[in-house]
């Protein structure tokens, strides 16, 4: 098997009086979609906000692409090719949707054919490019949010709960366009509450509780195991 892209070891990360993160280990395959599932409040959400450094780990190392990444700030961060996509979309209201995918370009033009493909996955961005962002519904706003994330090609994605609170129409569109972004050899950590898009996005799975990893695999195996599921996630009921 070759080297993960990211590897965390042991990481420990505490805000204020709270440790979130209690000693993760996780390894994130090239090429290929990391589902990191698990309930509400596990600490998901605060490993991907501290390997793309906005939360400062403790203790452990992150290594990407075999470089130690665990001390740096987050520009170098995601110039080195990490591409972050927030649960709070972060988005400029105030500017225009191609304002804002200009912005999001960090090493220079945007090249035609990748805003091409990205106007083929959300149609609206292409309807609403000279529009103010802040005017655009919930499901296009998380459409612009990961579409500046894509603009260019990065060596690793970290999306953060992409189809929360959004209609099944608009999560479809979200399914077909990170699966686009998959099968062009993209490497991905997603966090899904939506067991649905896990199952057929993901090829392997981690599960954490309470600011640990409890079980790791391939993302077929606990799809295919209702019983792994529920111990694992309390999945009985959400799945059906």
């Amino acid at each position: 098997m070759p080297d993960p892209i990211l590897k965390l070891e042991g990481v420990y990360t505490n805000i204020a009086q709270y440790h979130i993160l209690q000693g993760v280990d996780l390894e994130v395959p090239r090429g290929a979609v990391t589902m990191l599932l698990g309930r509400n409040g596990v600490g998901k959400t605060t490993t991907l906000r501290t390997i793309i450094g906005h939360w400062r780990a403790h203790q452990g190392r992150i290594l990407f692409d075999g470089e130690d990444i665990t001390r740096l700030p987050t520009p170098a961060i995601a110039r080195a090719g990490v591409g972050f996509v927030p649960e709070d979309m972060g988005i400029f209201a105030d500017l225009t949707v191609e304002e804002n995918m200009v912005l999001a370009a960090v090493s220079g033009p945007i090249d035609p054919a990748r805003l091409d493909w990205i106007f083929a996955a959300f149609p609206p961005l292409k309807t609403f490019w000279k529009s103010e962002a802040g005017n655009l519904s919930g499901g296009q706003k998380q459409m612009l949010s990961i579409a500046r994330a894509m603009v260019e090609e990065r060596r690793l994605y970290l999306i953060d709960e992409p189809t929360k609170g959004l209609a099944p129409a608009i999560i479809a569109t979200m399914a077909r366009a990170l699966k686009d972004l998959k099968d062009q050899g993209a490497s991905v950590l997603l966090v899904e509450q939506n067991f649905a898009v896990a199952r057929a996005l993901g090829d392997s799975a981690n599960v954490m509780d309470d600011g640990r990893m409890t079980w790791s695999g391939q993302m077929a195996e606990l799809a295919g195991d209702a019983g792994l599921q529920e111990r694992l996630m309390g999945l009985s009921l959400e799945a059906h």
